[in-house]
């Protein structure tokens, strides 16, 4: 067996692979990237740099999601204000847009969703769903998009989808 790493070691190679990963990363992949093979270790080792960049740091966070992954991340209010500087965004435009339509309209079919965003929504659809940020049900040979918590939680929005119908109309109108 090889040399065993220290804590600091270990926040090291925790820290440069939710740094560099630019997406959210499961426990199982932070348990590898530590190189402790000890889940509770790396867990330890995580809650402790999320308690320090809570004290250290304003403008970004580790956050864990509903689906228990991690991810380092601009806080949401200040992505705005900086998105010029950003190099690539997490989705594409039409990605971005299927979203969008997908959270103002939920519930609504794929049949829908293709009537009004075309056949490249089959693919998009794909990257969302692998993202965990949106869900489907079955209704026969249909099936009825909404968004998940994870997807509320990354784009920093609460409450309902009531409440989130009416922050987004709210910030298309300004």
């Amino acid at each position: 067996m090889g040399k065993l790493l220290n804590e600091e070691q270990i926040a090291a190679r925790l820290e440069s692979a939710l740094y560099s990963a630019g997406r959210p990363l499961t426990i199982e992949e932070l348990v590898k990237a530590a190189g402790t093979e000890s889940r509770q270790k790396t867990i330890t080792v995580l809650e402790s740099i999320i308690k320090k960049m809570k004290n250290t740091f304003k403008a970004i966070e580790i956050v864990t999601l509903p689906d228990g992954s991690y991810v380092f991340q601009l806080k949401p209010e200040y992505s705005a204000s900086i998105r010029k500087y950003a190099s690539k965004p997490l989705l594409s435009r039409a990605t971005t847009k299927t979203l969008s339509y997908i959270a103002v309209e939920q519930p609504i079919s794929s049949k829908q969703l293709l009537e009004v965003r075309g056949s490249g929504v089959y693919g998009q659809l794909k990257e969302l769903r692998q993202l965990n940020f949106i869900e489907h049900q079955s209704v026969g040979r249909l099936r009825i998009y909404s968004t998940t918590e994870k997807f509320q939680k990354y784009f920093g929005i609460e409450g309902d989808v009531t409440t989130l119908k009416q922050k987004l109309f709210k910030r298309v109108r300004k």
